[in-house]
């Protein structure tokens, strides 16, 4: 008899109780929950759901908002990534700040409030170009909120400007960036990042930037990348840290799981022990055990369409998730590493795959504050429509690849 397998729904149930009681769980806690199944599992989610249901309502958010990834030349060298291009290779962009400034007012004219900013590290742009990216967005669409730049970006910046990062970032947010991504955080964990970046951006120096930035008055997202050489273990601890830090800071706006993408990454194809990326049930268990880990501490749980399809982001609003992300219009790097969902999914399309989910529609600003909600129309004002050819076949292919990782 395996004593620990046998116990195991014992253990996740003793555990799921405290959580109901609303205490706060333990990194082994939630490492447990990864672990359920079965009738365990089913009851994760729905206290997962029910938890949502009392933290935000009946409501799943999304906001309009529009990717602009001005450079795609990386000499970083980042394992997972398939994104970077050297300088002198095809396709390898700079945007011209005109350039960038256009796409901006393009978005602010399809009724996008935000435009988020990322892009590789350049070796020969000056560390002025991030303000001068900001300016340029601001001197053309002052009304548009700016979410920019990746905690790896700071760090490089700030560096080539041999500035002090709250410095630096002070001259960011007066200049008029918003908030921040907090992208390049992959897993908090020293092996496994001296996998995935040869630990150039380490998680000491994630964490350091990231409270600068709430130290300055510059929000941020929190993000996982998780389901290549990573564990339940590691997922456990990588929230029980960002919970840490808000503790202190109050800084976060959200939490976003983004599942590893392998088809064309690097990771992938060069290494025999990287997973093909996290099973549906790993998918789901993580914006579950998420929402019960981060509860009254980040309240607002992403499920990225782009990583997962628009149908099991769907699915994962019922399932701790309360926000279904942005339109993110020329979304390119998750593209990049061989995710088949397209480029844009629209406001009427969002609106209609909440609505499928039996919540309602709101749409809200980068910070979460509500901007409007759509009770019994489309975003368009409209009716509503069926979802268009393009996003059903993405939703095919997802489903398709959701029960090959049964």
């Amino acid at each position: 008899m395996n004593i620990m397998h046998d116990s195991l729904p014992f253990r996740v149930s003793r555990i799921l109780d405290r959580a109901e009681e609303g205490r706060e769980l333990s990194v082994l806690d939630g490492e447990t929950l990864f672990a359920a199944e079965g009738e365990t599992l089913d009851r994760l989610l729905r206290l997962a759901d029910s938890v949502r249901q009392k933290t935000v309502g009946e409501v799943a958010s999304f906001v309009i908002n529009r990717n602009i990834n001005f450079t795609n030349v990386c000499y970083m060298g980042c394992n997972f990534c398939n994104f970077a291009k050297r300088k002198d290779e095809a396709g390898a962009e700079l945007l011209p700040l005109e350039e960038i400034a256009r796409r901006a007012v393009e978005a602010a004219g399809r009724g996008a409030t935000e435009v988020c900013i990322q892009g590789g590290l350049h070796p020969d742009i000056p560390a002025s170009h991030y303000r001068d990216i900001i300016l340029a967005i601001k001197r053309a669409a002052p009304q548009l909120h700016i979410h920019a730049f990746s905690p790896f970006e700071i760090w490089y910046a700030s560096r080539k400007a041999r500035m002090d990062v709250h410095d630096f970032l002070t001259e960011l947010k007066e200049a008029g960036l918003g908030s921040m991504p907090g992208t390049a955080a992959e897993i908090l964990d020293r092996d496994v990042r001296l996998r995935l970046t040869k630990n150039k951006l380490s998680t000491d120096a994630w964490i350091s930037i990231i409270r600068a930035a709430h130290q300055v008055g510059i929000p941020t997202t929190s993000t996982i990348m998780y389901g290549h050489i990573d564990g339940p273990s590691h997922w456990a601890a990588h929230m029980a840290l960002l919970r840490d830090i808000q503790k202190d800071t109050g800084g976060f706006s959200e939490f976003v799981p983004l599942g590893f993408i392998h088809s064309d990454s690097p990771l992938y194809l060069n290494n025999s022990d990287v997973r093909p990326g996290p099973t549906r049930a790993e998918h789901i268990r993580l914006h579950a055990v998420a929402r019960l880990m981060l509860r009254g501490w980040i309240d607002n749980i992403q499920a990225s369409w782009v990583k997962l399809g628009p149908v099991l982001a769907r699915d994962m609003l019922r399932y701790g998730a309360n926000d279904f992300g942005g339109t993110l219009i020329n979304e390119s790097i998750s593209r990049a590493a061989g995710a088949t969902s397209g480029q844009e999914v629209t406001a009427s399309e969002i609106v209609r795959v909440i609505r499928s989910a039996g919540l309602v529609p709101v749409q809200r600003d980068t910070l979460y504050r509500p901007l409007k909600r759509f009770d019994g129309m489309d975003a368009t004002g409209g009716q509503e429509t069926l979802v268009p050819r393009t996003m059903q076949q993405q939703a095919n292919i997802h489903s398709a690849t959701r029960e090959q990782n049964r």
